[in-house]
């Protein structure tokens, strides 16, 4: 079994910033890749950056240049950075993961973006 914990959401002002940690636990062997995911109430999940196990990112257009995911291989825990947050940024925020035994997801963690 795995599990995803994150943790660093809150309510922030827009053009604030917040860092999201989301650390791993249990029998994973080996981490293949690692990925962050946001969803709005009424709306899809959709993927807002992902890292694989080589260190190669991607991002979604609408956050390019504001956020930056990285990982910590020897804590099994993976990051994102916030920078310059809008509004539309809000939602509940799911860490990812793919691993050798399977993929996993985390229970999210709340961002809110608001004046």
């Amino acid at each position: 079994q795995v599990q995803l914990v994150e943790s660093g959401g809150g309510l922030v002002q827009p053009g604030g910033s917040l860092r999201l940690s989301c650390a791993a636990s249990g029998t994973i062997f080996s981490i293949y890749a690692m990925g962050w995911y946001r969803q709005a109430p009424g709306k899809q999940r959709e993927m807002v950056a992902s890292i694989s196990s080589g260190g190669s990112t991607d991002y979604a257009d609408s956050v390019k240049g504001r956020f930056t995911i990285s990982r910590d291989n020897a804590k099994n825990t993976v990051f994102l950075q916030m920078n310059s947050l809008k509004p539309e940024d809000t939602g509940v925020y799911y860490c990812s993961g793919r691993f050798s035994i399977g993929a996993y997801w985390g229970q999210g963690t709340q961002v809110t973006v608001s004046s």
